[in-house]
C-alpha cells in the first residue's frame, strides 16, 4: 500500500562533499505525497543537543515507530552522532529497540562515515530475505576499521603525491587533474572528501618548499666564512665592533657586492629569491639571523686565535733565541723540558713547535759550522805536517781535538762529533787540494764568482745555445736510494751527509757532484716510501742488512718496486743499479753468523743480478757501519752506470792559459763581505775587453 510521507522542501544528499556545501552542488528535493516504500529507517539522535530532552525524543520516536508498524514494513533503528553519543541515550535506545520486538540497531556516524552503508544494506537484508544476514557491528569497532581503512587510503594517496609533485610552485588544479584517474585518489576521496585531499597536497608543498628553503640556507651558510674571510680578515678592525657595525663595515667593502645581494623585499625566504637559482650570492639580511651572527662570532674567535698562535709561535722563537740550554744538535727530546710551558700546549700542538725547533736548529747549526770553519783557519799550523793523501791518523786526529778543545766554536758542535769530524776532514782536504769544487764556501767561492762574473759578461756563440739548459755545468747529479731496516737506512744517509759540503755535494775522482739521498726504512708500496717521486728520479739503490729479518725486508722491497713498474713506459726500476752491503752490528765480532751472513748476502745479490760488498772492518771510519772508501766505491760505480746511460752530462775540460795579455792575481778570502765586482766590473766594462781564445772560463 502506499504511504504518505510529508517531508516538504527535505534536500536529497549524494555524497560528504555536500555536507556544509548545498549551495555548492545541484539540488534536488525528496517528493512529496504518496510514494512506494519497502522499509523504514528510524534515526535517534544520541548526542547531547542544545535545548533538547533526549527523553522527549525517545517518545517521540516511539509514537512514530507504532505508526511505522501499522505498515507491516521492516525498520531498522539507526543511531546517529555516535561519534558524540551519550552512554546513557545509547542504552536506552537499544533497551528501546528491544521492547518494540526485538528492532536491529545499528550505531553510525554521518561525521565519521562509520556504518552509514551498514544501515541501508541492513535494512535492504530484511526487504529481500534472499540476501545473506547482514553483520552488524558495534560503533566503536566499525571506528577502528573505519580509520585502518582511511589510514592505508591516506597512505597510498600521500605516496601519489611524491611521486608526482616535486616542485613546491605546482598548483592544486594542475595536480589534481593528473590524479583523477588513479585509484589511490579516487579510494581517499571517497572516504575523506576533496577538501582533505587538498589539504593533505597543501601540506606536501609546503614541505617541499620549506626543504628547498634550507638547502639554500645551508649553502648561503656555507659559504658565509669564506665570505668573512675575503671581506673583514682583519682583527683590528673588528674586535670592539657590534653586529649592525659589522654589516654597515662590510656594505663599504669593494668586494661586497661580489658575496652579497641587497633584496628589495625581506625576508629572503618568503620572497622570489629563493627560486632564482642562477644567483648564488648571500641574502644580505641573512646575517640578521641568529646561524649567521653565531658564524661570524666564530671568524671572530677563529681571528683572535690566530693572533694568540701567532704570538706564541713569536714567543717561542724568542725563548729558542735567548734559551742558554739549546745547543747546535740538542734534541727536541731534550729541549723540550727548558723552553716549553703550559701556555704553549694550550695554544699549539707540539708538532708545530718541532717543526720551528727543527728550523732554528737548521740556523744554529749553519752558524756553528761557519765558526768551526773560521776556527780551522786560525789553526791552520795544525794541519802542515801530514801526509799528502790528506788521510790523518787516528793519533793525528787526536792531537787537532786536544787543541781544539778548549776553543768554545769547538765545544758547540760536541752533540755533532761526526759532522764535526766531517768538517775537520774536509778542511785536511782542501789544504791539500785548493780548488773551487772543494772549498768549503762553496758555491760562494771566490773562484766560482769571478767564473760566473766573466761568464754574465760575455756568451761565447759555441755557449749560446746551451746557457738555458744548463744552470751549473760543473756539479752533477747523482739520486741515491738507501733501503734498510730498523734504522740503517737514516744512519748511513747522516754519514754520508756528514762527508759531503755544506750544500749536499761530494767529491769524487776530483769533481764535484750534488748527491740527492732517499732513505727508505718502511714498505714501498706506499708513496711515502716510494723508490720514485716526480720530483726525484733514482740512479741506483744501496741494500743495508745485519740480520736475517733485514735482509728479507730488502729482497721484498727490491721485489715490490719492480713489480709496481712491470707493463709501464717509465720501468727503469728494473734495471736500476743495485748495491748490497752486509753492515757490522756494533760490538759484533766476525764468527758463525757473519759467515752465514756473507753467504746469503752472496746468494741474493746473485739473484738480484747486483754488487755485494763484503762488511766493513771494525774501527774503520771513525766507528761508522761503512767505510768512506766503500761510499766512493758505490759512487763510482753509479757514475759508469750513468755514463752507459747517458745520465752524465758531458762537460768541457779547462784549457791552460796561453796568449793572455793581462793576468790579475787577487789574494781574497772565500766568505769575506769584500765584493769581487769591485775589482774585475771597471776592467772588463773596458772598450778593449774581449774573450780569450784559449777557451777558458776564467779568461779574456
Amino acid at each position: 500500500a502506499a504511504t504518505k510521507l510529508a517531508s516538504a522542501e527535505k534536500l536529497m544528499y549524494f555524497c560528504t562533499d555536500q555536507l556544509g556545501l548545498e549551495q555548492d552542488f545541484e539540488q534536488k528535493q525528496m517528493p512529496d505525497g504518496k510514494l512506494l516504500l519497502d522499509g523504514f529507517l528510524l534515526c535517534v539522535d544520541v548526542s547531547r543537543g542544545m535545548n533538547r530532552n533526549f527523553d522527549e525524543q525517545l517518545k517521540f520516536v516511539s509514537n512514530l515507530y507504532n505508526q511505522l508498524a501499522k505498515t507491516k514494513k521492516p525498520v531498522v533503528v539507526v543511531l546517529t552522532k555516535c561519534d558524540e553519543g551519550v552512554e546513557r541515550y545509547i542504552r536506552d535506545a537499544h533497551a528501546f529497540a528491544l521492547s518494540k520486538k526485538s528492532l536491529q540497531v545499528v550505531e553510525t556516524s554521518a561525521r565519521s562515515n562509520v556504518n552509514v552503508d551498514l544501515a541501508f544494506s541492513t535494512l535492504v537484508q530484511l526487504i529481500d530475505k534472499s540476501r545473506g544476514k547482514t553483520k552488524i557491528i558495534p560503533y566503536f569497532e566499525a571506528l577502528k576499521q573505519q580509520s585502518q581503512q582511511i589510514a592505508a587510503a591516506k597512505d597510498k594517496y600521500e605516496w601519489l603525491v611524491s611521486r608526482i609533485v616535486k616542485n613546491h610552485n605546482e598548483t592544486w588544479s594542475n595536480v589534481s587533474f593528473k590524479m583523477q584517474s588513479s585509484p589511490e585518489y579516487q579510494d581517499y576521496v571517497y572516504l575523506e572528501g576533496t577538501q582533505k585531499a587538498k589539504k593533505l597536497f597543501l601540506q606536501h608543498v609546503h614541505r617541499l618548499k620549506q626543504e628547498h628553503i634550507e638547502r639554500r640556507r645551508k649553502m648561503y651558510l656555507a659559504v658565509l666564512p669564506q665570505a668573512f674571510e675575503a671581506l673583514i680578515p682583519d682583527l683590528d678592525e673588528l674586535d670592539h665592533l657590534s653586529c649592525v657595525k659589522v654589516e654597515k663595515l662590510l656594505e663599504t667593502k669593494a668586494d661586497f657586492l661580489k658575496w652579497f645581494v641587497v633584496l628589495e623585499e625581506t625576508p629572503w625566504d618568503a620572497t622570489s629569491h629563493i627560486d632564482n637559482m642562477e644567483n648564488e650570492r648571500i641574502p644580505f639580511d641573512l646575517m640578521e639571523t641568529q646561524p649567521a651572527k653565531q658564524l661570524y662570532e666564530a671568524h671572530l674567535e677563529k681571528l683572535r686565535n690566530e693572533r694568540k698562535r701567532a704570538e706564541m709561535r713569536r714567543a717561542f722563537k724568542e725563548n729558542l733565541e735567548t734559551s742558554p740550554f739549546i745547543t747546535p744538535g740538542k734534541p727536541w727530546e731534550e729541549a723540550r723540558s727548558f723552553i716549553m710551558n703550559e701556555d704553549f700546549y694550550l695554544w699549539l700542538e707540539e708538532s708545530v713547535y718541532m717543526d720551528i725547533y727543527s728550523k732554528h736548529q737548521k740556523q744554529i747549526i749553519e752558524k756553528a759550522k761557519e765558526e768551526f770553519q773560521e776556527l780551522l783557519l786560525e789553526y791552520s799550523e795544525l794541519f802542515y805536517e801530514l801526509e799528502l793523501d790528506a788521510k790523518p791518523s787516528k793519533e793525528k786526529m787526536g792531537v787537532i781535538q786536544d787543541v781544539l778543545g778548549e776553543e768554545q766554536r769547538f765545544k758547540a758542535l760536541q752533540k755533532l762529533q761526526a759532522e764535526r769530524d766531517a768538517l775537520i776532514l774536509k778542511h785536511i782536504h782542501f789544504v791539500y787540494h785548493p780548488t773551487k769544487e772543494t772549498c768549503p764556501s762553496c758555491p760562494l767561492c771566490v773562484d766560482s764568482r769571478i767564473e760566473q762574473l766573466i761568464s754574465s759578461r760575455f756568451i761565447r756563440p759555441s755557449e749560446r745555445n746551451q746557457k738555458n739548459l744548463l744552470s751549473d755545468s760543473t756539479v752533477d747529479r747523482i739520486n741515491l736510494v738507501i733501503l734498510g731496516k730498523d734504522g740503517l737506512a737514516r744512519e748511513l744517509a747522516n754519514e754520508i751527509r756528514a762527508l759531503c759540503t755544506n750544500d749536499d755535494k761530494y767529491v769524487i775522482e776530483g769533481k764535484m757532484y750534488e748527491l740527492a739521498l732517499r732513505p727508505i726504512e718502511g714498505n714501498v708500496r706506499l708513496p711515502v716510501n716510494s723508490f720514485q717521486t716526480p720530483t726525484f728520479q733514482p740512479h741506483g739503490c744501496l741494500c743495508l742488512y745485519n740480520s736475517k729479518e733485514s735482509l728479507s725486508y730488502v729482497v721484498e722491497s727490491i721485489e715490490k718496486s719492480r713489480e709496481s713498474t712491470m707493463g709501464r713506459r717509465d720501468n727503469h726500476l728494473v734495471h736500476l743499479p743495485l748495491t748490497l752491503i752486509l753492515v757490522n752490528k756494533r760490538g759484533d765480532t766476525s764468527g758463525e753468523t757473519l759467515q752465514s751472513l756473507i753467504q746469503q748476502g752472496q746468494q741474493i745479490a746473485s739473484k738480484l743480478q747486483c754488487v755485494f760488498l763484503d762488511p766493513a772492518s771494525a774501527g774503520i771510519g771513525y766507528g761508522r757501519n761503512i767505510n768512506e772508501k766503500q761510499i766512493s766505491q758505490v759512487l763510482k760505480g753509479l757514475l759508469d752506470s750513468k755514463r752507459n746511460l747517458n745520465l752524465v752530462s758531458s762537460t768541457a775540460s779547462i784549457k791552460d792559459l796561453v796568449d793572455v795579455d793581462l793576468r790579475i792575481v787577487m789574494c781574497l778570502m772565500c766568505g769575506d763581505p769584500f765584493n769581487t765586482d769591485d775589482i774585475l766590473v771597471p776592467i772588463l766594462q773596458s772598450q778593449s775587453y774581449r774573450p780569450s781564445q784559449c777557451g777558458s772560463s776564467s779568461s779574456v
